[in-house]
């Protein structure tokens, strides 16, 4: 069978919105593909995201779904060249698996992201030292050059918050984030000092989900939930599992997950009293440093 490579951000929102516009003109998927010179799956895997779609190709489409919208065929046809573009995770392809960098295509486009954590610091946030010690535990094999590429890909992640227009970023905590020693005291006290310094409400957020809750929304496990700026974008919650990563966009399902993220958040403590928790736990940890 032939492979056919993950769909990007990009590719989802052309796929989609080219879907939406077939439908609406009444256009049969047999007709768009002999406008095309392609077959039937050629079409469904475009419009699923699966495949690129040439400049061509759309404007061929376009003018048989009769769209005469200038700025909309100049959005699409931007997209479909963006789709094709690889982003900075390509130079390291031989150690990421195929889900982690399809993790990075959504989480790089992305206008907000929330995030519910409640094991470990996300990436996102993990300072150096913090991020060595995860990548050690999860991988005793791993060689010195190739945690630092791990490492360095952390860092590059980062950088989403140095952008111009960085995405806004909501990530609720479990308590048990801030007491479980990961590297020491000393490694976390740095860790939570950064955390510290990187809260900056409404634009990043970071809240504490404290253990005085007991049972909450997010006991089943850790989840991220990416939106975009338009209407023809799709909301796509990520769940993360042993083998690799699961990616949701339905809106039954997406709808869950943003439910049971509004759930935890309202049983959150406030910004303030989140900082002010984190800031004795980081004092604990630099008295046993």
């Amino acid at each position: 069978m032939p492979s056919h490579p993950r769909p990007t951000v990009r590719r989802r929102r052309l796929g989609a919105e080219l879907k939406r516009l077939r439908e609406k003109a009444g256009v049969r998927m047999e007709e768009a593909a002999e406008r095309i010179g392609g077959d039937k799956p050629k079409i469904s895997r475009q419009e699923n995201g699966r495949q690129g779609v040439s400049k061509l190709e759309i404007e061929a489409l376009l003018a048989l779904y009769g769209v005469s919208d200038e700025r909309l065929r100049t959005a699409l046809t931007t997209l479909a060249r963006e789709g094709r573009r690889k982003g900075w995770w390509a130079q390291y392809s031989d150690i990421l698996p195929a889900g982690f960098q399809e993790r990075l295509s959504i989480e790089s486009d992305a206008a907000r992201i929330l995030t519910f954590q409640p094991m470990l610091v996300p990436g996102l946030l993990q300072t150096v030292e913090y991020a060595t010690e995860v990548i050690r535990s999860v991988d005793k094999d791993v060689t010195e050059e190739e945690r630092d590429s791990y490492i360095e890909v952390r860092k590059a992640r980062q950088e989403i918050f140095a952008r111009e227009n960085p995405p806004q970023y909501v990530c609720l905590l479990d308590e048990a984030v801030l007491r479980r020693e990961v590297g020491g005291p000393a490694v976390m006290a740095a860790q939570l000092d950064k955390i510290l310094e990187m809260n900056n409400p409404p634009k990043l957020t970071i809240q504490v989900v404290p253990f005085s809750q007991g049972w909450h929304a997010g006991a089943d496990g850790a989840f991220n939930i990416y939106s975009y700026p338009d209407p023809m974008d799709l909301d796509v919650v990520n769940l993360d599992y042993l083998d690799g990563a699961l990616y949701l966009e339905e809106d039954q399902p997406v709808g869950r997950y943003q439910l049971a993220f509004d759930e935890l958040r309202a049983t959150a403590l406030a910004s303030r009293q989140s900082m002010e928790l984190i800031s004795a736990v980081k004092r604990e940890f630099m008295n046993r440093a």
